[in-house]
């Protein structure tokens, strides 16, 4: 998935101009995958802090390699089935975004109504560009509503699902962050210094660990909703066939031919049964007048819920940490 975020954006972005932000483990792997990448451009964080401070590290050496660069933050874990009209949304947000203290924020078309996911909603259009795309403006951003709240938005036309894929200049980012975060943003600047000299690893590690840990929709993005002072945060509509499989409801989304169709692993037998995905792949799975169910097997496990609900397993990791049933993490 990293590798077609990349290949995705080749009309848009050349290598030499693609930054990662990953962590000491994965480094070595994005490095692998991204050969074309210059490896100095893969920043690796000695512990997790979050997007604010994922986002503020790369800003700090866009920076200082280009100046007051165009930034355009795009998780790796997304799949897009329409390329060609997602880079068309991408050209436009980064032409809205060349002008200082503009933040824009793609907005998924919501499919269904998620848990899961965070929700922007949107107010009157802005203004369409030259390439007939147009932009709203962005109220507020809501995090992971519950089951009726999230059937309201998407029944209401005017929430869509936060993607997290932002667009801003380096120094938008930069000074909102001195804003809403100060205590990140002067660590960051002081890691700044030691940025293209020997020092520089010493100070990650030491510097990077006293940033907060939060995410950038938290501490940027809702608070410059409330707070106009200089900001214009505006939102383009994305109806691309996004994804970021992230529950076992997207990877139904994903395999799904038809509406409604069973999708199997294996060999499985039904009758009046609709809706169902079954990762099953050591046993025959007959299925008899059951709906919309997700059944996952492994080999010391059996995940049984609706997909409306399948963002839930995360409930049932938490209370396997809680009581420490280490062996089935």
């Amino acid at each position: 998935m990293l590798a077609e975020t990349a290949a995705r954006l080749g009309s848009l972005v050349t290598p030499r101009n693609l930054w990662v932000v990953t962590n000491t483990e994965q480094a070595a792997a994005v490095r692998r995958e991204l050969k074309r990448v210059p490896s100095r451009q893969i920043l690796a964080e000695p512990v997790g802090r979050n997007t604010a401070a994922a986002i503020g590290l790369a800003a700090i050496h866009l920076a200082q390699r280009h100046g007051d660069a165009l930034m355009a933050v795009l998780p790796s874990d997304a799949h897009i089935a329409d390329k060609p009209g997602y880079v068309r949304l991408v050209r436009a947000a980064l032409d809205r975004a060349r002008t200082a203290g503009e933040m824009v924020v793609l907005g998924i078309l919501p499919t269904r109504p998620e848990t899961g996911y965070g929700y922007i909603e949107c107010g009157d259009v802005l203004e369409t560009g030259r390439d007939g795309v147009s932009a709203y403006v962005v109220k507020k951003f809501t995090e992971k509503p519950n089951a009726e709240a999230a059937k309201q938005y998407v029944e209401s036309g005017n929430y869509f699902w936060n993607a997290g894929m932002f667009f801003w200049r380096a120094s938008t980012f930069l000074d909102n962050l001195k804003r809403f975060l100060p205590a990140t943003h002067g660590a960051l600047m002081e890691l700044s210094k030691a940025i293209g000299t020997k020092k520089y690893g010493a100070a990650l590690k030491r510097i990077y660990p006293r940033l907060e840990n939060i995410s950038v929709d938290y501490a940027v993005m809702e608070r410059a909703t409330r707070d106009a002072n200089g900001n214009r945060v505006s939102m383009i509509t994305a109806d691309v066939g996004w994804s970021d499989v992230g529950s076992w409801a997207a990877v139904y989304e994903l395999l799904a031919k038809e509406p409604g169709a069973n999708v199997s692993t294996g060999d499985a037998f039904t009758i009046d049964a609709t809706g169902n995905y079954f990762w099953v792949p050591k046993k025959f799975v007959a299925a008899i007048s059951v709906h919309n169910l997700v059944v996952v097997e492994t080999e010391d496990a059996l995940l049984i819920c609706t997909r409306e609900r399948s963002q839930d397993v995360g409930k049932a990791v938490k209370w396997l940490e809680e009581n420490k049933r280490k062996t089935l993490l």
